[in-house]
C-alpha cells in the first residue's frame, strides 16, 4: 500500500454506509490525510456496485493508496471489490481483523458496515487499517498465490 500521508485514500459509499463516509472524510482531513470521495453525497439511494468500481479503480491506477468503501453491511461493496483485479478487500467489523488483514494480507480495501459498525469503532478500525504495514515474508508467497487466482 502506498503511503496514505502522500497519496489520497479513496473513499466510497451508498446511501446505507453515506453517514459513515462521511464521519470517515472529516477523520481523515482532521488528521490531515488527503483522500478523494468518489461519492455518494448524500443519502438518498444509489448502487453500491457504482460507488464501489470508481474508487477500486483509482486504487488499482495508483491514483489512491487503499480504499476504505461504506455502505449498510460492509459486505456488498466487499463483494463488488473484489472483482476488481489488483484490489484484496477485506469486510471488517472489528479492530483485530483489520490489523491483520493488512500485515498478513496486505488488503488495499478495507469495508465497513455503517448499519454495524459504531461510529467510533470504525475510526478505530480506520487508523489501525492505515498505520499497519503489510509484513512481507511468508506473507508475500501467499499474496502471490491469491493474486494468482485472478488470472483463472
Amino acid at each position: 500500500m502506498k503511503d496514505y500521508h502522500t497519496t489520497p485514500v479513496a473513499l466510497a459509499a451508498d446511501h446505507g454506509g453515506y453517514a459513515l463516509k462521511e464521519a470517515i472524510r472529516a477523520h481523515l482531513e482532521a488528521k490531515g490525510i488527503p483522500y478523494k470521495d468518489f461519492g455518494t453525497h448524500s443519502a438518498d439511494s444509489c448502487d453500491y456496485p457504482d460507488m464501489a468500481l470508481p474508487a477500486c479503480q483509482a486504487v488499482t491506477a495508483e491514483q489512491c493508496s487503499c480504499a476504505i468503501l461504506c455502505c449498510g453491511t460492509g459486505v456488498g461493496m466487499s463483494m463488488c471489490a473484489n472483482k476488481v483485479r489488483g484490489i484484496r478487500a477485506c469486510c471488517c467489523s472489528e479492530t483485530f481483523s483489520a490489523e491483520f488483514t493488512r500485515r498478513h494480507n496486505d488488503a488495499n480495501a478495507l469495508c465497513l458496515g455503517g448499519r454495524v459498525v459504531g461510529e467510533g469503532l470504525a475510526l478505530s478500525i480506520v487508523d489501525i487499517f492505515l498505520s499497519t504495514p503489510f509484513e512481507g515474508g511468508r506473507h508475500s508467497r501467499r499474496i502471490e498465490k491469491v493474486m494468482a487466482i485472478e488470472q483463472l
